[in-house]
């Protein structure tokens, strides 16, 4: 496979503090990764580079064979779209939170592409008109991650998306993640802390004290 994206010497400091030391990773067009590693090592504020929420203190980060700097913000996260542990949804419907995506991009609704999401996770087409506040944290997260890619991006970042969520709501979106690696090409990069999740990788990166390495898998 070739490289997406490269990371090459990402530093991130704030005042005195060092959180990353000189990250290098290849990511390879279509990689399905799993990043864990101790409570506070960087790893969120690893993703959260990727995703350009907060810029690198020094070194390179090429996306598709261009500097991250070339492309306009919006555009990039477009394509590489971050999502939270803890989901955060708005309005009053789910409805609501599946035009957005096509608001933004000053298209009409596509109700059928939205329905065909809904069920592929195990909702149905009246989820649309449910309330955000009635939906448990399960159906949150689900939701949360179809307003995500119904626009697909080349890359998904999860953080923890599973965190807190019975077994029965981890297997759909498993399996969800991985129609989306396998079937539609998506590059997903996933924050655990989960055992199952782990031993499940496909490739396996740790971030320990600021720094990445890659674990063998045997």
């Amino acid at each position: 496979m070739d490289a997406l994206m490269t990371l090459k010497q990402v530093n991130y400091q704030v005042k005195d503090k060092h959180i990353l030391h000189d990250v290098n990773w290849e990511i390879s067009r279509g990689a399905q990764v799993t990043l864990t590693g101790p409570s506070g090592s960087g790893k969120s504020t690893l993703l959260r580079i990727i995703a350009s929420m907060i810029s690198k203190t020094s070194g390179q980060l090429i996306f598709d064979g261009q500097p991250i700097e070339s492309y306009d913000p919006i555009m990039y996260r477009r394509q590489v779209s971050y999502c939270f542990q803890q989901p955060t949804l708005f309005g009053e419907t789910v409805e609501d939170n599946l035009t957005f995506p096509y608001q933004i991009r000053k298209q009409p609704f596509d109700r059928a592409h939205a329905v065909e999401a809904l069920t592929y996770v195990g909702l149905s087409e009246q989820t649309l008109q449910q309330k955000v506040t009635d939906l448990s944290g399960g159906e949150r997260q689900r939701v949360a991650l179809i307003r995500n890619i119904l626009f697909l991006p080349q890359v998904l970042l999860l953080d923890e998306v599973t965190a807190g969520l019975d077994e029965a709501n981890k297997q759909i979106i498993h399996d969800w993640l991985h129609h989306l690696n396998a079937e539609r090409g998506v590059t997903t990069i996933m924050i655990t802390h989960d055992a199952g999740e782990i031993a499940e990788a496909a490739q396996l990166m740790r971030v320990v004290d600021g720094c990445l390495e890659e674990v063998i898998i045997n």
